[in-house]
């Protein structure tokens, strides 16, 4: 995607710090009242900015950068990682943009380089899994996405509710 205001690419290693940055502020802004704020503020940027400069070699990471050329918000997808979802091959592992950049066309523009990769490796299934008292997950329904589960997740002590949504064939959802 290209339009006059956001450019969306294939990340690169120099990316790392510039997501997270956004992996970080967006967390803050996101899950404020969700996760503890203890959790919360031992966030560093330093320390995202390590997982995502080893993460971003391995492909299947994409940013949203607007005209100064600041990231703005980024996805991370591959193959499904838990094994537990019989008939979900694919992953959309992460997607996160900028309270003020948040609008259904970037997200959309993250989403689709995600499924184009998902395609490419010969798999047409996807599932993501997101938060309950996240707002977003109405962006992955209205996306047609189907809750198929309801997992636990623990975090700094507070067990909260997590929901899969799943694709069983992501070459329609665009």
């Amino acid at each position: 995607m290209n339009n006059r205001n956001m450019n969306i690419r294939k990340a690169v290693l120099s990316d790392a710090k510039g997501i997270a940055k956004v992996h970080v502020d967006c967390w803050k802004t996101t899950y404020k009242n969700i996760v503890p704020d203890e959790f919360l503020n031992n966030l560093t940027y330093e320390s995202r900015e390590q997982l995502w400069k080893n993460n971003i070699p391995n492909g299947g990471v994409y940013v949203a950068e607007n005209r100064e050329g600041e990231i703005v918000g980024f996805s991370s997808g591959g193959i499904e990682r838990s094994g537990n979802y019989n008939g979900f091959e694919g992953e959309l592992y992460a997607i996160y943009i900028l309270k003020e950049h948040q609008s259904k066309s970037i997200g959309k523009a993250l989403v689709k380089p995600i499924i184009d990769e998902i395609k490419e490796m010969g798999l047409n299934s996807m599932l993501v899994l997101v938060l309950k008292d996240n707002i977003s997950r109405l962006f992955y329904e209205a996306l047609g996405g189907e809750k198929i589960d309801t997992v636990e997740v623990e975090i700094a002590g507070k067990k909260i509710s997590e929901l899969v949504y799943g694709w069983e064939d992501i070459r329609n959802i665009f």
